[in-house]
């Protein structure tokens, strides 16, 4: 027997069967049930296919106006979509009273949209000009809430990152790559000549800059001035906007790597003042949305293969700089799909849905 609904506000999830989308129905089983109505949004190719939430058959509707028909006040849509979607019906949905969670890259840096990771900036989320609050990108929320929580004690200077992004940030199309692609490599001797792995893989890279498969990639996103990738420079205007630290410098290199789910990064942190490593590890132990994974000597530190499916950033190899007593290095990975978007988009819904109890 299903149970009755909540008296809650309504939620709609627009692009429910996306990669991401699917997680974020499967978070939606496992976390308090706030919500009144869920419904679910995608498009036109999608509609009528049905699909579980908290239990209950649910058929996707197409994205028209209609769609939003009864959402207002108190109600929240939450996009799960490309930028150009995002853009185009947030303000449709806004224009009815509900609020806006959107997940894309189209409202993350308008200094009238809060950008949000609960663990780090939850206050953010009430001040909404625009009826709108945005999640940061995937890269950025895996180690944001480590970050945070250092810089809350030591005071964040300077920051350098290598990341290692998972497959999966590409949607279902980058998994489905990489899977194609191993497919073509596995037990074969290939990687040990020029490129012989690109002519097994074929001109066909799905969407990443050269082969997968067997390589690492170095590039994210478009090119922009400079040399620099737009991925690049958007988590450094990400991490500033959610630390409140405009002038923070902050150098960037994102690597897609032959990982499915979970992106890893390496983060050189230097501070105001100087940092002691086993007083950091307290601090991460305490900080919501971490865990520490850390002791090296019995081989135990964060992979993304432990991180997959999983909600906090783990964070490991955490060690005092050699050469600057003010700087910091550790690892962190965390699940792209679901701490990296579903679960902050989640989260951002639920503080603002408390606004409404």
């Amino acid at each position: 027997m299903t149970a009755p609904r909540s008296s809650g506000p309504a939620l709609a999830v627009v692009g429910a069967t996306g990669a991401v989308g699917s997680v974020l129905l499967q978070i939606l089983s496992q976390r308090a049930d706030v919500w009144g109505d869920i419904r679910l949004i995608a498009s036109p190719r999608s509609a009528g296919r049905v699909l579980a939430v908290r239990g209950e058959e649910t058929e996707v509707i197409a994205l028209t106006e209609d769609a939003f028909d009864g959402f207002g006040k108190g109600d929240i849509v939450l996009f799960l979509t490309p930028a150009e979607v995002s853009a185009r019906w947030a303000p449709v949905v806004t224009a009815r009273g509900a609020v806006v969670v959107d997940q894309s890259a189209a409202f993350r840096e308008d200094p009238e949209v809060p950008l949000v990771v609960p663990e780090v900036n939850a206050h953010a989320v009430r001040i909404r000009p625009r009826g709108i609050v945005a999640g940061p990108d995937c890269v950025t929320a895996a180690m944001i809430a480590a970050l945070g929580a250092l810089h809350a004690e030591y005071g964040l200077a300077d920051l350098a990152v290598s990341s290692y992004q998972a497959a999966s940030a590409a949607g279902r199309a980058g998994s489905e790559a990489l899977r194609r692609q191993l497919s073509l490599v596995a037990g074969s001797s290939l990687g040990e000549q020029t490129g012989d792995v690109r002519r097994a893989v074929g001109e066909d890279t799905g969407p990443f800059a050269a082969p997968l498969a067997l390589n690492v990639v170095p590039w994210s996103g478009e090119l922009r001035e400079g040399g620099w990738s737009s991925h690049e420079l958007a988590v450094r205007a990400e991490t500033r906007r959610i630390l409140g630290l405009e002038s923070l410098p902050v150098a960037v290199t994102c690597v897609q790597v032959p990982v499915v789910t979970g992106h890893s990064l390496t983060v050189r942190a230097r501070f105001e003042r100087e940092v002691d490593a086993g007083h950091a590890r307290e601090i991460l132990e305490a900080a919501p949305g971490v865990v520490l994974v850390d002791d090296p000597e019995a081989g135990e530190f964060p992979t993304p293969a432990d991180a997959a499916g999983t909600d906090p950033a783990w964070v490991g190899r955490v060690r005092g700089s050699l050469d600057d007593s003010r700087s910091l290095e550790f690892f962190v990975c965390a699940d792209n799909l679901r701490k990296g978007a579903a679960l902050n988009a989640t989260q951002i819904s639920e503080l603002i849905a408390g606004e409404f109890a």
